[in-house]
C-alpha cells in the first residue's frame, strides 16, 4: 500500500509539471538571443536560455510562481507566471546596470546610456546574433590537409586519438547565424566524432573495442574507404571514482555576451546537478587576476555552489595564465589518490594578461599534466573566441575540448555524455596502421592534420597522444588506391632501392591496425593489434557506420572547398547522411542533414552575388 501512495504521488509530481513558452524581443521587435530564463523560487536551479530567435520554452512545477528573464548578466525582469502558457517579454534598449560593492551588496542603480548598448552590439553581441566579420578576432590553427602517400615509400601512418568536437558546434553556430564558417574552424575529424556510433561492447582486458570496415568511398568511386572505430566502455555515473573538480571560470570583460557568461552559469548549473555527495567542486575565476572565489566544497552543497556561481559577474582584462597556475593548485592541495582530478576551464580563449601566447600556454600546461590532473575545455562565444589556444589547452593538458553554443549542447556534453567528459579510461592512445603494398597503392588519412605522429613516437611512451572518456567514440577514415589501379593518390615516383611487392602476393590483408594507450595512472603503455582484410562493399551495402561517417566527412570536405572533395555534393552529403540516420533519438543526426542543406543554399545565394 505504501508503495502503491508513494507510486501514485510520483505520478502526481510529475504531471503536476506544465510547459512556458515565448518569446523575447527588444524595443524594435527584433529578437533577443542568449536570456536566461530562470524558474522561481530557484531551489532546483530550473533555467533555459532563449534561441538565436529569441524563444524559450521551460517546464515547471506547480511552486514555480515565477519567470526571471537576466540578460548579460545584469538586466533581470520577473513575470508572475498565474495561469499563463505563454509570456512573451520585451527587453529595453537602456537596461539597468546594478553595481554592487565587494561584499555583493546592491549599490547603484542607473541606465546605460542607448549609444553604450550600441557599442556592447558592435563588440559581438549583434541584436540578430549574427557573426560580423568587421569585428572578427577569432583565432584558428591553420588547417593543412593529408595528402595520398604511397604505400611503398610510407607504409606507416601514424597520429594521436581525437576526442574534441568542439569544431562541430562551431559550424553549427556559424551556420545558424547565417555564415559559412572560414575553413581552418571545419576539422573534420570533429565533426565525425561528434556522433556517436553502433561499435561493439569491449570484451576482454582492453578498454575499448575495435571496430572496421571497407567500402567503395562515395566521393571517388575508383577508390576504397576504410573506417576504424574504437568504442571505450561505458561506466554508469554511480561507479566513478570521486571527483576533484575545479571550475576555472573566466570573467573577464570579454564575457559579458549573452552567449559567455550567462549561458556559462546556466551549463555549470546543469553539471552542478550531476554531482553526488562524494564528489568536491572548488571555483577559481580570473580577468585582470586570478582568485579563489569557492574552496572545495562537498556536491551534496548545491546551493553553495549555485550561489557562488551565480554571482560572478564579468569586468576586466584576461590573466588566463595565471588562472591555470592557482586551478592547478587549488587541485593538487585537494589532489584525491585513485579520484578524477580534473579542472573544467569554461572561456572564450582570449588571455591578454601575463605570458598569453600559445607557445607559454602550451609549455605551462606540459609542465602541469604529469600531476595526474586532466582537463576539459569549454569555449563560449562567437566575435573573439580563440579556438587555437584552446585546443592546445585541452590536448597539451591530457583533456577533451567542447565548445558550447547552447543550453542543449551543455547538455549533452555535461549531462548526457558525463562520463565521457569528466573521467578517463585511457590516455596517451596513439593509432599506428601498417598498409599492405599487394593490397593499398596510397593511403589519405581524413582530417586529424594537427594529430600526427612522427613513425617512432609510437613506440615512445614520453610522447604526449589523446586520452580517452568512458563511453567515448572515436573515428577515423582513410581514402586508399587500391594496389594496381592508375597514378591516382601517387605522390612520388617509385623507389630504386626498395624491395617491390610482386602481384602474384595474395595476402587477403590489406592492413595491420597498432593501438598503443595507458591506463591512466601508469606511465607505460600496452599494445594492441588487429589485421584487416574481407571484401569491399558497395556504398549502398555499407552499414549505417560508415555512411552516415562518410556523409560527415564530405560535408566537412566541401566546407573546406578541399581538393580532394571529389564528386562530393551538399546534396550528395545530406542523402548520404539521411539514409544512415538510424534511432537518431536525440536529433543530432537530423539536424546535420538540416545543416548541409542550410549551408548549401547559403552557398548558392553566394555564388548567384
Amino acid at each position: 500500500m505504501f508503495a502503491v501512495a508513494v507510486m501514485a504521488l510520483f505520478i502526481y509530481s510529475f504531471s503536476a509539471g506544465r510547459i512556458i513558452s515565448g518569446k523575447v524581443t527588444d524595443s524594435s521587435g527584433n529578437p533577443v538571443p542568449g536570456v536566461v530564463v530562470k524558474a522561481l523560487p530557484s531551489e532546483k536551479n530550473i533555467s533555459v536560455v532563449t534561441g538565436s530567435d529569441g524563444t524559450y520554452r521551460i517546464e515547471v512545477s506547480d511552486n514555480i510562481t515565477k519567470l526571471a528573464f537576466i540578460f548579460m548578466g545584469r538586466l533581470k525582469v520577473e513575470e508572475l507566471i498565474g495561469k499563463r502558457s505563454v509570456i512573451n517579454i520585451t527587453i529595453a534598449a537602456d537596461p539597468v546596470i546594478v553595481k554592487k560593492d565587494a561584499s555583493n551588496r546592491q549599490m547603484e542603480m542607473k541606465s546605460m546610456p542607448a549609444s553604450a548598448m550600441d557599442m556592447s552590439y558592435q563588440a559581438g553581441v549583434s541584436r540578430s546574433a549574427m557573426y560580423n566579420n568587421n569585428f572578427n578576432t577569432e583565432g584558428y590553427a591553420p588547417v593543412n590537409e593529408n595528402g595520398f602517400r604511397s604505400v611503398s615509400a610510407n607504409p606507416l601512418s601514424t597520429f594521436s586519438i581525437d576526442v574534441d568536437n568542439a569544431s562541430y558546434s562551431n559550424i553549427r553556430r556559424f551556420i545558424n547565424n547565417g555564415e559559412l564558417p572560414p575553413p581552418d574552424a571545419v576539422r573534420i575529424e570533429e565533426m565525425i566524432n561528434y556522433f556517436r556510433y553502433d561499435y561493439p561492447e569491449p570484451a576482454g582486458k582492453d578498454p575499448f573495442s575495435v571496430y572496421t570496415e571497407l567500402a567503395v568511398c562515395p566521393w571517388n568511386t575508383r577508390n576504397h574507404l576504410l573506417h576504424i572505430g574504437l568504442r571505450a566502455k561505458d561506466i554508469d555515473k554511480s561507479a566513478l571514482p570521486p571527483a576533484n573538480i575545479v571550475f576555472l571560470i573566466d570573467v573577464s570583460g570579454s564575457m559579458a555576451a549573452p552567449n559567455k557568461l550567462p549561458l556559462l552559469k546556466s551549463a555549470f548549473g546543469l553539471l552542478v546537478n550531476e554531482l553526488r555527495d562524494e564528489d568536491r567542486v572548488a571555483i577559481v575565476v580570473y580577468a585582470g587576476a586570478a582568485g579563489l572565489v569557492l574552496e572545495s566544497t562537498p556536491g551534496n552543497k548545491k546551493e553553495t555552489i549555485m550561489s557562488a556561481i551565480d554571482n560572478l559577474e564579468a569586468g576586466g582584462s584576461t590573466a588566463g595564465g595565471e588562472g591555470l597556475k592557482l586551478a592547478y593548485n587549488v587541485a593538487g592541495k585537494n589532489f584525491i589518490e585513485g579520484g578524477n582530478n580534473r579542472i573544467i576551464l569554461a572561456t572564450d580563449g582570449d588571455f591578454n594578461i601575463g605570458d598569453s601566447s600559445n607557445g607559454g600556454i602550451e609549455r605551462l600546461v606540459e609542465e602541469k599534466r604529469s600531476t595526474g590532473i586532466f582537463m576539459t575545455v569549454l569555449g563560449f562565444g562567437m566575435g573573439n573566441i580563440k579556438d587555437d589556444k584552446m585546443e592546445i589547452i585541452a590536448d597539451k593538458g591530457n583533456g577533451n575540448y567542447s565548445y558550447i553554443d547552447n543550453l542543449q549542447e551543455a547538455r549533452k556534453v555535461l549531462v548526457s555524455e558525463f562520463g565521457g567528459t569528466l573521467f578517463t579510461i585511457a590516455k596517451d592512445v596513439k593509432f599506428q596502421v601498417e598498409f599492405n603494398p599487394a593490397r593499398v597503392k596510397s593511403y589519405r588519412l581524413v582530417g586529424y592534420e594537427n594529430r600526427m605522429l612522427n613513425e617512432e613516437d609510437f613506440n615512445d611512451d614520453k610522447k604526449d597522444a589523446g586520452e580517452m572518456g568512458a563511453g567515448h567514440n572515436v573515428t577515423a577514415l582513410y581514402e586508399l588506391v587500391p594496389a594496381g589501379s592508375g597514378n591516382e593518390g601517387q605522390s612520388v615516383d617509385p623507389l630504386r632501392y626498395q624491395k617491390v611487392v610482386k602481384e602474384s602476393d595474395n595476402s587477403s590483408e590489406y592492413l595491420t591496425i597498432k593501438i598503443r594507450y595507458k591506463n591512466p595512472s601508469s606511465g607505460t603503455s600496452q599494445l594492441l593489434e588487429k589485421p584487416v582484410s574481407g571484401r569491399i562493399r558497395d556504398i549502398e551495402e555499407a552499414s549505417v557506420n560508415l555512411k552516415f561517417a562518410a556523409g560527415v566527412a564530405e560535408f566537412g570536405m566541401l566546407l573546406r572547398d578541399s581538393e580532394f572533395k571529389g564528386s562530393s555534393t551538399f546534396t550528395g552529403a545530406a542523402a548520404l547522411a539521411k539514409s544512415a540516420k538510424g534511432d537518431d533519438e536525440d536529433g543530432y543526426r537530423s539536424e546535420l542533414v538540416r545543416l548541409i542543406n542550410t549551408a548549401r543554399d547559403m552557398k548558392a545565394t553566394a555564388e548567384k552575388l
